[in-house]
């Protein structure tokens, strides 16, 4: 198994260049996942005293819910919080159950592709392998996204399979289980019942505020449409079409510039910077505006791939001819 290449951070800056990437905050952490819950609740109360604004509050809430995705793993990493104990809490519980997943499955899941990223061994090659489709391809999948059947398949159909490839007569349903469902199984599959006891409470506080149509249309609506499809988007960018990807340290991944706008409706938490994340994985989320600019100020960067947004990006994902 011949592991993903690495460099040392030798390789560009001096110790003491070094050194403010190497820290980690008590509090940012924290704040991040603080930030993304507030928002969420904007977004629910916005909707509720303005129901034409919607639309737009199912994009805010589905792109926060791809937050707490990215803070679960920012919690895989270590940093959330320089307790151990705390990053975990805050990663598992604040996190990955609210979405459906589970950190202790999914932290050794992500290491595996950290370690073998882009190699054969990566379980996240599925996500990149397909790459360049044409555009009626990814049409059809961003359809199945926006229309809830990407939801409906991992978080009905999967965890059901799961349930019944569990059983002594669960030969049947073998084929939902293989390698081309493993990422659905790690993110979604692993953290059921925890997932529907989070959202029984949830509903249970909706009803209680006498809105209880908000917890479908401001919470499920979103999952079940706006965070499939934002999250396909995220795994196209970071490693999709990247040429030599393999081999060479500084094209494991891509980084998009991101506008505000896409930050806001796709890309939350500097998820955009993952070339400079996959250099140095252990350097805080919030660090990686900061070791970009470091990074491509020295000229080893040149090789890097950067996209100057997410619509370059797809243009480049769907070059495939019909």
């Amino acid at each position: 198994m011949p592991a993903a290449p690495r460099i040392a951070p030798s390789t560009l800056f001096t110790p003491e260049e070094w050194t403010p990437f190497q820290s980690r905050s008590a509090w940012v952490g924290p704040l991040l996942v603080a930030h993304c819950w507030t928002v969420i609740a904007l977004a629910v109360v916005a909707g509720v005293l303005i129901p034409w604004l919607i639309p737009l509050c199912v994009m805010v809430i589905g792109t926060r819910q791809l937050g707490l995705a990215i803070l679960m793993h920012e919690a895989a990493h270590g940093g959330l919080s320089r307790n151990l104990r705390l990053n975990d809490v805050m990663g598992h519980w604040l996190c990955a159950v609210p979405i459906g997943a589970s950190l202790t499955a999914y932290r050794p899941y992500h290491l595996a592709h950290h370690r073998f990223a882009q190699q054969a061994e990566d379980p996240d090659l599925m996500l990149s392998a397909p790459f360049p489709v044409t555009p009626a391809s990814l049409r059809r999948k961003l359809i199945r996204d926006l229309t809830g059947q990407t939801f409906f398949k991992q978080r009905v159909l999967l965890p059901l399979a799961q349930l019944r490839s569990s059983s002594p007569k669960g030969d049947s349903a073998k084929g939902m289980g293989d390698s081309a469902h493993q990422y659905e199984s790690v993110v979604t599959g692993r953290s059921v019942l925890p997932f529907l006891a989070f959202n029984a409470v949830l509903l249970a506080g909706f009803v209680a505020a006498g809105v209880w149509w908000a917890f479908f249309a401001l919470w499920l609506l979103p999952m079940a449409t706006w965070f499939p499809m934002v999250t396909r988007l995220r795994n196209i960018a970071e490693h999709a079409c990247v040429e030599g990807s393999s081999a060479d340290a500084f094209r494991a991944a891509r980084t998009t510039r991101a506008a505000w706008w896409e930050r806001a409706f796709i890309a939350p938490y500097w998820v955009n910077f993952h070339a400079e994340h996959h250099l140095f994985m252990h350097v805080p989320c919030w660090k990686l505006p900061a070791l970009h600019r470091a990074v491509h100020a020295r000229p080893q960067a040149a090789d890097m791939e950067v996209a100057p947004g997410y619509a370059s990006v797809l243009k480049t994902a769907t070059r495939r001819p019909a």
